[in-house]
């Protein structure tokens, strides 16, 4: 090889040694000639010689000849740029593929080099099996046919390779094979080992990415900012990536909410960035995402972490000033105030802002209003917390019937133990039962109970403990209301009756009820005994999709597991909150992957094999083609039609291979083509609107369309097109006169346009609408017919489709159309008139159709239309629309046959 050209028979270049002795040769003098006196020759003096003949070859015929001998030689010798040097041993050959969440990003080159490994593994007759090292399979080798069709299903993971040597072993065959190794480039402590393994077993050769990775970890919350970290593998130069927050908009609707910019600097692989998003705009991020990237990495969920709860503290009574510590709300305050936005002030006024949580601290007796709209509060789904005291103790709520805002009935007067004039001792608390949410925390020994106000025995009062004394007395009761809850703690919310809110223990038990917000991620212990439950999960391109019926996890594995098929990115609830887990940890580093000496390396090539040798022969022989006429014309020798033949083979272009191309594409199948506006944005949304109506109607219709086509009203053919979609700018090109004629001739041999000044009608074409205006100035040369709004019996109603509407981003009714023949009439016991048979040559309107149609190459809408569900109807009836239109352009007035009438009339209720 030769950098990137390797050659089929290199040893022809040999011959390249023999053109310094053919220079030689041909620049060799003739021997001189005799010189004889001849009396004779002075008749010849004065006269010229029309035909002159040099001595020797001239220095630039020389170079041209030898030139055309090289591109002969080299031209035979076979080259090739790109050749292919993934070839690798005789026998069994196995792909191993990292397939993780780093090789998502150009997953598609990676399956072409798979593509190409299989169509030389079946040229040469070798058996091959694929091994996902992210979810390994037992190892068995096929033809290259049959795991072919095996590569369909082939999906980057969105974990690392969890497999080992040791576990490896037992899924590889006895025999020996080579391998391949498709790499992610990204550094495991099992990469030598696994490598070891399979030279033990044959050649080993690395196929490895070029680029770099680059992730996000986890965004926190700190000093009143959302801190979002960027990664990558390398220490490279520096780069500017953008960020952008995603979240759903106050109607629900997905949308990017913000974005921004993080700086790498040169030879950093960390780089950090601050953006500021309001308490609420926070509380609906859903995750952040690095623009272009298209990798679970680069995506980071987000969870409760970034969310501060609102809480109300509410206190039954005002302590006096110095004295802080007996306050009611003192601990709480101390245990919430970091995690949790605190609100204090009337019952009435705090309801309004819809807060959280709200706690009562000693808080007895509530006015009725009060308690009318904090019940209905509750039964929204608020949480309302009530810690006891002096004042609930000495009253009568709850005592011969349960309140409404209390869990249990109360007993008068409460109880104290281990004062001085009690008998007892201070209690402790038990144990935690499993169907409490605390179950997994620890009981503290230091942790005792004075004094507390007793429940009232009753039948349901078992189902509602949630926490009690070691003398089985409740602690903490709780119980539903409405889609909320109503808990009480037995105790004071300060140190008088226990001291329960002097311990660590208090802080963990307000978690668990959700009522403060832990900043980051909890600690595994901290989820001990609990089942989280997956909500949406993530795969390796970063999609997110409903997790359906992903079995739970237990707490104890959700932060400490690796990632696995059974424990997936994506975001868990449970005990009233939800945790992200996500790719890419606090802890994460990117490294490149450093192999063992001697590795054979080699860069993932998936550019194709471009074969140069008859490039190159035809250079040759155009340089022999002009040899022979500059010859001809040194001797004198090339007149009249000799020369007309000469230039003629000099000048001699190829057919142009780009619009026999554009033909082949055009014209192989059924294709929708758009008119190119010199407008890249506009452009690119049109392309991107007939990508979508054409997988529209690939699932729909029996029609199967192949991409759309840009079509270049100057250059290109318009007769493979059934249908151009034209849309409106201001400031496209007006096409020339030869443009229009071909255009003419398009619509006069049964082609349509479909004219869309994008404008929603807004002037009905007219002189106040800048594409209005454009659209009546392209419009002039053409031979269109009159035209007429469509009416409500025309066939593109009813071509697939029974529609009355024709919305695209906008929702315009206006369509315009080929009017009717004047006798066009209504046959008494048909839906419709008797119209031509012929297809509207145009169609116009301004709904701004491609809008609406766009789809990425994934099938996901591009663009928003309306809001939440009217807006996906609203898209639902313009694809519609785009169905009916190309049914029409294909069938014409197929639907206007008598044939139909009936099934017409039944489905239009007549």
């Amino acid at each position: 090889m030769i950098g990137a050209i390797g050659f089929l028979t290199p040893w022809l270049l040999l011959a390249l040694v023999t053109l310094p002795i053919l220079w030689i040769i041909l620049r060799a003098v003739p021997p001189a000639p005799v010189r004889r006196i001849f009396p004779g020759v002075t008749l010849l003096l004065g006269l010229k010689d029309e035909e002159q003949v040099s001595d020797r070859t001239p220095w630039w015929l020389l170079l041209l000849r030898m030139l055309a001998i090289a591109a002969l030689i080299v031209g035979l010798a076979g080259p090739v740029l790109n050749p292919r040097s993934d070839d690798i041993g005789r026998g069994p050959l196995l792909v191993a593929m990292d397939a993780s969440w780093a090789s998502a990003a150009d997953w598609s080159n990676r399956i072409t080099m798979v593509e190409r490994i299989l169509d030389d593994a079946q040229r040469t007759d070798r058996t091959v099996a694929i091994l996902n090292l992210g979810d390994p399979k037992q190892v068995t080798f096929q033809s290259a046919n049959e795991v072919r069709s095996t590569l369909a299903g082939l999906r980057p993971n969105a974990w690392e390779p969890i497999v080992s040597a040791q576990s490896l072993v037992t899924l590889l065959p006895d025999q020996g094979f080579d391998t391949l190794w498709l790499s992610d480039e990204l550094a495991r402590e099992t990469r030598s080992e696994i490598a070891d393994l399979f030279n033990e077993k044959g050649a080993l050769r690395i196929l490895a990415s070029q680029g770099e990775s680059i992730a996000l970890a986890p965004a926190r919350f700190e000093g009143g900012a959302t801190i979002v970290e960027a990664r990558r593998s390398v220490d490279g130069a520096a780069r500017t990536v953008q960020v952008e927050v995603h979240g759903k908009d106050p109607s629900g609707a997905a949308r990017i909410l913000a974005t921004a910019d993080i700086d790498f600097e040169s030879g950093a692989k960390t780089a950090i960035q601050d953006i500021s998003l309001p308490a609420e705009l926070r509380a609906r991020v859903t995750h952040f995402a690095i623009a272009g990237v298209r990798s679970a990495g680069a995506v980071s969920l987000s969870d409760d972490s970034l969310r501060r709860r609102e809480v109300a503290l509410i206190a039954g009574r005002e302590d006096r000033e110095g004295l802080e510590l007996l306050s009611p709300l003192h601990y709480l305050r101390q245990a919430l105030e970091p995690n949790a936005e605190l609100l204090e002030g009337s019952l009435l006024d705090i309801l309004p802002a819809a807060p959280d949580v709200v706690i009562l601290a000693d808080v007895a007796k509530l006015a009725p209003v009060e308690e009318v709209e904090l019940t209905q509060w509750v039964e929204e789904g608020g949480l309302l917390v009530r810690f006891a005291g002096t004042r609930l103790a000495a009253s009568e709520i709850s005592r011969s019937e349960e309140d409404t805002l209390m869990p249990v009935r109360l007993r008068a007067g409460g109880r104290t133990v281990g004062g001085a004039m009690s008998w007892g001792t201070p209690k402790e608390l038990a144990a935690f039962t499993e169907d409490s949410p605390f179950f997994g925390l620890e009981p503290r020994t230091d942790v005792t109970v004075r004094s507390q106000v007793m429940a009232q025995p009753d039948p349901t009062l078992a189902d509602r403990v949630i926490a009690s004394l070691s003398d089985g007395t409740p602690l903490v009761t709780r119980k539903p209301l409405g889609d909320g809850q109503v808990v009480l703690f037995h105790v004071t919310a300060n140190a008088e009756w226990s001291s329960l809110p002097l311990s660590g223990l208090f802080v963990s038990m307000l978690d668990r009820l959700a009522i403060s917000s832990l900043a980051g991620t909890p600690q595994a212990g901290d989820l001990d005994g609990s089942i989280w439950q997956p909500i949406s999960v993530m795969d390796g391109f970063g999609r997110i999709t409903d997790a359906d019926n992903l079995a739970g996890i237990a707490g104890e594995r959700l932060l400490s597991d690796a990632l696995s098929p059974d424990l997936q990115p994506g975001l868990y609830e449970g005990n009233a909150r939800r945790i992200a887990r996500n790719v890419i940890g606090a802890e994460t580093d990117l490294s490149a992957a450093n192999w063992p000496s001697g590795t054979d390396i080699q860069p993932l090539q998936t550019q194709p094999e471009t074969p140069l040798g008859g490039i190159l022969l035809g250079l040759a022989l155009a340089l022999l083609m002009i040899d022979i006429v500059a010859s001809l014309a040194m001797s004198g020798r090339l007149r009249g039609a000799v020369a007309g033949v000469g230039a003629l083979m000099l000048l001699g272009l190829p057919a142009d291979a780009q619009q026999d191309n554009f033909a082949l594409a055009a014209s192989s199948e059924m294709v929708l083509g758009h008119v190119i506006t010199r407008d890249a944005a506009i452009d690119n949304t049109a392309e991107a609107g007939l990508r979508g109506l054409s997988e529209t109607l690939f699932f729909r219709t029996s029609i199967e369309p192949a991409d759309p086509i840009g079509v270049d009203l100057e250059t290109d053919e318009l007769a493979f097109f059934p249908m151009l979609y034209w849309p409106i700018t201001p400031n496209q090109p007006t096409p020339s006169a030869n443009a229009y004629a071909k255009l003419n001739d398009y619509l006069r041999s049964g082609g349509m346009i479909l004219f869309d000044t994008r404008d929603a009608d807004i002037a009905r074409f007219g002189a106040s609408s800048p594409n209005g205006v454009k659209l009546r100035a392209l419009a002039e040369p053409l031979d269109i017919p009159p035209l007429e709004p469509l009416p409500q019996d025309h066939v593109l109603t009813r071509t697939f489709y029974l529609l009355q509407d024709f919305p695209g981003r906008h929702t315009a009714r206006d369509v315009w159309v080929e009017a009717a023949p004047k006798n066009a009439e209504q046959i008494e016991g048909m839906p419709f008139r008797n119209l031509n048979d012929g297809v509207s040559p145009v169609v116009i309107g301004g709904n701004d159709w491609a809008t609406a149609w766009a789809m990425d190459t994934r099938g996901n809408a591009l663009f928003p239309i309306g809001r939440g569900f009217a807006g996906e109807r609203q898209r639902e009836l313009a694809y519609r629309f785009g169905v009916n239109l190309v049914m029409h352009v294909l069938t014409g007035n197929y639907k206007s046959d008598q044939v139909h009438v009936p099934a017409l009339l039944d489905r239009l209720g007549q």
